[in-house]
């Protein structure tokens, strides 16, 4: 179903967050006739219209979706942070309705060539960079998804010559059908949203999908270190480059000592040295070879990779410098939402470090975060629901230098207590933010806000 033929078509928006504002936003410049549900029947229909533009026809419906609605529908669109098994959503597939997500319905309504980029973790920093270097060659650039800017608020304005590059979730990913990048990459798959996926290979599963509808004439950039991403590669539809910060590798983007290596059949060149870069870490390295080697896979000229790869600096709340202050250095890794992702801030850093930790609990398990404190972390200070869990790990490990705190506020306090000159203060809570942060953004704002108060 492309664009012209939703025209008329009776449209069941699912959730009323920001990606199903966009959603029906975007139907409506088709001329569909939108419904847009939410299960939460507290929500007042008024504010969710404000949200919409004044000409809205679209239908508001809380609470209770009523069969003869569903009888009535053509298509459902999801909002990625909706459950695909839950009752009213069972109702629906049992209708036999299609069901897109949030990036289905913006690919359809949108044109141009697609970068596509999932994975665990290094998504944000990964899609940023890309973006950045596809700016500096295409006049068309859509920066997209997970990272902030809702996909189906730019499908309407993308032509031809467009390029858009979109990091896309595992929630996202499991409602594609057509969805078909130029090129696409999976950086790592590693325990993750196992409350919503339920087992490890269903969410391995998931994030493989970005490949499904590829050619050999796209490209899929892949991890060589990841154990699943080596085991896919002879499954997937595309062209698999590998990037590796290990191995030195017979054709991929790899490490070599200091420098970032192309190599293929026909040519071999360095892209850069990791000394000349502004960002930290193996981890940020990975991330450099994945954003290069797509943009050298959609045409991009080395050279043009190769300016702003050097002058590209972190993300805000991915190993985010914030303040020194005696002599203490302060770092927000908010997007640490994982155990993985927590490990790779504690990998970055290079002094005795005092580590917040907690929040949302996600199902994971953190031991290997924990081990991976590797004698860098002087204290643990924990907050959030996990707290009472990490600590309990963390004396099963061994480390029992813990602190619990009541808050973050709290625990950015504690931690300027007890923190001596040349050590660092970092934010890698290894847990989502939700319970007590809207985001993880909002997380990192406040912990800034916090430090810079000391000030």
């Amino acid at each position: 179903m492309k664009k012209t033929e939703l025209q008329g078509k009776k449209v069941l928006v699912f959730g009323s967050g920001i990606s199903g504002i966009g959603a029906v936003k975007l139907l409506e410049t088709v001329q569909a006739d939108v419904v847009l549900y939410d299960g939460n029947e507290s929500l007042k229909k008024e504010e969710i219209r404000a949200k919409l533009p004044k000409e809205s026809k679209c239908e508001i419906v809380l609470g209770e979706l009523k069969q003869e609605l569903i009888d009535s529908l053509n298509l459902v669109v999801m909002s990625p942070g909706v459950p695909l098994d839950i009752e009213p959503v069972e109702r629906l597939k049992a209708a036999g309705l299609p069901i897109w997500g949030e990036v289905e319905l913006a690919y359809c309504m949108g044109d141009g060539t697609v970068l596509a980029i999932t994975g665990t973790n290094g998504k944000t920093t990964t899609t940023a960079l890309l973006g950045e270097i596809i700016k500096a060659y295409a006049d068309s650039v859509f920066v997209v998804g997970n990272i902030g800017n809702a996909y189906t608020g730019a499908a309407s304005s993308m032509k031809e010559e467009s390029y858009t590059v979109a990091e896309i979730s595992s929630f996202q990913l499991e409602t594609i059908h057509s969805f078909h990048p130029k090129v696409s990459a999976i950086l790592n798959i590693t325990e993750d949203h196992l409350n919503r996926h339920h087992t490890m290979e269903e969410y391995i599963r998931v994030k493989e999908l970005i490949a499904s509808n590829q050619t050999k004439d796209d490209f899929c950039i892949l991890n060589y270190e990841d154990e699943e991403l080596r085991k896919f590669a002879p499954k997937c539809p595309a062209t698999v480059v590998f990037f590796s910060s290990v191995q030195k590798l017979e054709e991929g983007i790899f490490l070599d000592g200091e420098n970032i290596v192309w190599k293929s059949k026909t040519e071999e060149f360095v892209f850069a040295r990791t000394d000349e870069l502004k960002l930290l870490g193996r981890h940020n390295h990975e991330n450099v070879m994945a954003a290069s080697a797509m943009a050298y896979c959609a045409g991009v000229p080395k050279e043009t990779i190769r300016k702003v790869i050097m002058r590209f600096t972190a993300v805000p709340h991915r190993i985010e410098f914030v303040e020194e202050i005696n002599g203490v250095a302060y770092y927000n890794d908010s997007k640490g939402t994982n155990p993985d992702a927590a490990i790779k801030g504690i990998q970055a850093m290079n002094r005795p470090t005092l580590l917040i930790g907690g929040g949302y609990d996600k199902q994971s398990s953190y031991e290997e975060w924990i081990q991976a404190f590797d004698g860098k972390v002087k204290q643990l200070v924990l907050i959030g629901q996990t707290r009472e869990k990490i600590e309990k790990t963390a004396h099963e490990c061994g480390f029992f230098n813990t602190i619990l705190a009541e808050n973050l506020e709290e625990a950015v306090k504690i931690c300027a207590e007890k923190a001596e000159a040349g050590d660092a203060v970092l934010l890698s809570p290894a847990c989502a933010s939700w319970g007590q942060f809207d985001n993880y953004e909002q997380r990192g704002d406040k912990f800034k806000e916090y430090v810079r108060a000391m000030l």
